[in-house]
């Protein structure tokens, strides 16, 4: 059987730079790493394992080009087996009522939820042909049910993602679809929200994040990103449309280790 073949975007650092590792290292997949820049720490993984990694440069909001991506990927290596949409942002942090333009609400969901179906429209053909059953992760949040103050823009694409996924779940039969919440994580984000997240966030939630970090309760990116690419290959069709959390009951099976094995 060939080497699952699996889309990531966003795979430069962070939770999709852990994920991609995940699927090389640990399951022996073959990953097409979607991203805006090469960081250090890609084109270093791309070194040491030059057989199971392609890297291409794209900005997702790039709709010609982001399809264009996709379609010669899969039909260069006929065909594709799992996609984990990763890429988003937090920008603009702003309340609804403030006078942010609305161009910037626009923008923000450019990136975190049109971008989503640019990316399922191309793959959908190709993970319905899936030996292995075709998989897509939406890398979601909490805040897709929460409302954190000052998140207006990113609470609202974050539920829109979740809407998504839940379509996808009635819709594609032949495809599991798995929306998965990986917690508060030890990433860049992270470093804004402590740094500049007051100006928008309520004193209590700011304080949240400050606290969890100094208590060294962040998620590591390598845990959460061990679930996200087990679920692109293992995930059960019971689970098409569900939005999960990393550390549920639910996810137990595609903690590392959960299931035995890190095979596919």
């Amino acid at each position: 059987m060939h080497k699952p073949v699996v889309i990531v975007t966003g795979a430069s650092k962070g939770i999709g730079l852990a994920v991609t590792k995940h699927l090389i290292r640990e399951f022996g997949a073959h990953v097409i790493a979607i991203s805006r820049s090469r960081t250090p720490e890609l084109v270093q993984l791309d070194r040491s394992a030059p057989n199971n990694l392609e890297i291409i440069e794209c900005d997702v909001t790039d709709e010609k080009r982001f399809s264009e991506v996709i379609i010669h990927a899969a039909h260069r290596h006929h065909g594709l087996d799992g996609l984990i949409l990763n890429a988003g942002t937090l920008d603009p942090m702003t309340r609804i009522g403030d006078d942010t333009p609305l161009s910037q609400w626009r923008a923000h969901f450019e990136v975190n939820f049109f971008t989503l179906i640019t990316a399922i429209r191309e793959v959908l053909p190709f993970l319905r042909k899936s030996s292995r059953g075709g998989r897509i992760v939406f890398v979601s949040s909490g805040a897709a049910t929460k409302g954190t103050a000052g998140w207006g823009p990113y609470n609202a694409s974050k539920a829109a993602m979740n809407s998504l996924c839940r379509t996808l779940g009635e819709e594609e039969p032949d495809v599991t679809s798995v929306a998965i919440r990986p917690g508060m994580v030890d990433t860049d984000m992270q470093v804004k929200l402590r740094l500049i997240g007051a100006d928008s966030m309520s004193s209590q939630d700011h304080e949240k994040f400050i606290k969890v970090h100094s208590e060294g309760k962040l998620v590591k990116p390598e845990d959460c990103g061990y679930v996200i690419a087990a679920l692109s290959l293992k995930a059960p069709k019971s689970m098409s449309g569900a939005f999960v959390s990393w550390d549920s009951d639910e996810c137990a099976p595609f903690r590392k280790g959960g299931d035995g094995s890190s095979g596919v």
